[in-house]
Order: C-alpha cells, then sequence, then structure tokens
C-alpha cells in the first residue's frame, strides 16, 4: 500500500510539472507560428508598434516587432493593399510575422558618386515607389528600390523622421540606398542634399524660370514659391551662378537654392531717419551686389548687403518693376533694406 502511495504521489508531482512547464514551451513556439494569413487595407493610425488593418472581417490591430519581415513591404501607408502573416503571442495580440505587397521593380543604374544623405520625414504624398521627404531645404522625391536597405527601421511610416543616403539614378532621380531611424538634426542647410551645376544667367531667364548657360550646354530651372533665392536673387544675364536643383515630377528641374558671387557683409551702419522708398525697374546691369535701379529721376545704385525681405518676388531680372525701401548707411551708400515686386 505504501509502495502504491508512493507511486500514485510521484505521478501527480509529475503532472504537475507538466502543466507548468507544457504552457510555456507551447507559447515559444505559438509566437513564431504563423496561423493565419490575412488581407487588408491600412488604415489611419498605423504606427511602428502597432498595424492598423481593414478586412472583409472588419478591423484588426496588429503588433508589429523587430523581427516581422517586411522586405516585401518597406513602407505602411494608409490606404495600402497588404498581406499579412500572424501569430498568435502571449500578450494575447496577433503579432505580424510577415508583411507582402506587390512592389515596384526598378531597372535604373545608380551612380554611387553622387552619394548624399538628408535628414527629414516622409510627406502624405509619399507611394510604394516614391518618397516625398520634407526637409530643411525644401521637399524631395526619392526612389524606393527592392533592393533599398532599412538599417535598423522595420519599415516606414508617415510623419516619422529618418535619415536616407540615396544616389542618382540613370532616370534622374535620387534613389534610396540606405533608411536609417534617427531624429531630425539641427545642422545649417545640407546643399549637398542636391545635385549643382555652375553657369551664368541666360537672356530669357523670367520670374518663375531661369534659363542657365553651362558647359553641357542651356538648361531650365523652374522657380518655387519656397526656392532660396538669398544669396542669388539678381537673375541678370551673364550673371555667374551656382544652382542646387532636383527633377520634379512634372519632368521639369526645380531649383531650390540660388547662389550668386557676393561680397563679404560689411559693417555698415543705417541711418533710419534717412528711409525713403523708390520705385522703378531693373537695369541689366545688377548683380548680388549692387542694384541699379532706372527711376524717373535717373539711375540710383542701391547696395544689397542688408535685404531683409523680398515681397512679391522671389528674384530680380532684367526690366521688372519694383519698388525699393531703402537707408542711407555710414559708408554713404543707399542700401536696400524691403523689395517689393511691383
Amino acid at each position: 500500500m505504501k509502495k502504491c502511495g508512493i507511486a500514485k504521489l510521484c505521478l501527480t508531482i509529475c503532472l504537475m510539472l507538466g502543466l507548468i512547464i507544457t504552457p510555456v514551451n507551447r507559447l515559444e513556439v505559438q509566437a513564431d507560428e504563423i496561423i493565419a494569413t490575412v488581407y487588408g487595407t491600412i488604415l489611419s493610425g498605423t504606427t511602428s508598434e502597432l498595424l492598423r488593418l481593414s478586412t472583409k472581417q472588419g478591423n484588426m490591430e496588429i503588433k508589429l516587432d523587430s523581427t516581422t519581415d517586411t522586405s516585401a513591404c518597406k513602407i505602411l501607408l494608409p490606404g495600402k493593399k497588404i498581406s499579412v502573416s500572424v501569430s498568435r503571442g502571449s500578450d494575447a495580440y496577433l503579432h505580424a510575422v510577415k508583411i507582402t505587397t506587390d512592389a515596384p521593380v526598378s531597372n535604373a543604374s545608380i551612380d554611387s558618386s553622387t552619394t548624399v544623405t538628408v535628414t527629414g520625414t516622409i510627406g502624405d504624398k509619399t507611394t510604394d515607389e516614391l518618397i516625398y521627404f520634407k526637409t530643411k531645404q525644401g521637399n524631395m522625391e526619392i526612389k524606393l528600390d527592392t533592393t533599398t536597405s532599412l538599417n535598423g527601421v522595420s519599415f516606414l511610416v508617415l510623419g516619422e523622421t529618418y535619415q536616407i543616403t540615396c544616389a542618382r539614378g540613370s532616370d534622374a532621380y535620387m534613389h534610396a540606398i540606405t533608411i536609417s531611424d534617427t531624429s531630425a538634426t539641427t545642422n545649417s542647410p545640407n546643399n549637398s542634399a542636391y545635385m549643382s551645376v555652375s553657369g551664368t544667367v541666360g537672356s530669357n531667364t523670367k520670374d518663375n524660370l531661369l534659363y542657365l548657360s553651362t558647359k553641357e550646354g542651356e538648361m531650365q530651372f523652374v522657380i518655387d514659391y519656397n526656392a532660396d533665392t538669398s544669396k542669388g536673387m539678381v537673375l541678370t544675364p551673364g550673371r555667374k551662378l551656382t544652382v542646387y536643383f532636383y527633377r520634379g515630377t512634372d519632368a521639369y528641374l526645380h531649383a531650390t537654392i540660388l547662389t550668386g558671387e557676393k561680397n563679404d557683409p560689411s559693417s555698415v551702419t543705417m541711418d533710419s531717419s534717412s528711409a525713403v522708398t523708390v520705385t522703378g525697374t531693373v537695369e541689366s546691369r545688377s548683380d548680388e551686389n549692387m542694384l541699379y535701379l532706372n527711376t524717373p529721376q535717373g539711375s540710383m545704385e542701391l547696395k544689397l548687403d542688408a535685404v531683409k525681405n523680398l515681397n512679391n518676388c522671389k528674384v530680380l531680372i532684367s526690366g521688372k518693376k519694383i519698388s525699393v525701401n531703402c537707408m542711407r548707411g555710414s559708408d554713404a551708400y543707399l542700401h536696400a533694406i524691403d523689395i517689393t515686386g511691383v
């Protein structure tokens, strides 16, 4: 009887140990075991931790882990249709094991000599194929390829900050080589974020379209409202200019930064009591340092080293009518302070 009792006690202890140990092992296996594949559309509110998905059976919330395979779907865009293989986790959530979608294939060859690194956020116009990247220097369009490496990033989410190393492709687009998760920096504008070319301003230049004569021939650049022209505002014929640019979806090249030949600012003090406003047209001999203004009273010389505002105009072209608020400086010259297109 004692032997029988001891045997029952041992069996009971083994069963209890089995109940304690078995669920843990099962959970570890189940966390990686695909239990279903769901198909649906990504909903807004999706984050880097939680995928919100609209399916025929209703809305779902699926956890995103560092181990989630996103090699076939690098960016989670609201409205995008995807397939998700899921497993059941110990936290009762469904966890994404793999996410797939139809990824576009690029046939463009990449020029590694044009590699640059930029920091910014993913814009809401982004598609599976093209990232609209908002940087401090302006908006960029960067192709997302199947070969793009996500360094420490499982996938991309709208509105979040990333660092992209990209290079120019044979299709004239910048292509993402690697994408890293990082906070935006407070560095000064990085002109290397764009391609650049130097040349002289052509006579056909308009307020919104720059004709530039280069070694490769004449090029045209659209001048948008957000272009930085503070160091290259005078576009009179023959002026030397460096243009930083990108290719837009309209097939035009768009200027982001214009840089002319400008003297270093001097330590001139302004006499505010001498403020005066004059109106006239820009003469062709004007450059980044001196504005020659043709007025009814004659030609005036106005220095451009103290300009604070350009209103109703981004650049000054030959023959453009403008109104200039200016002041007398301690160097006896009149200095332009505010320039307004008329």
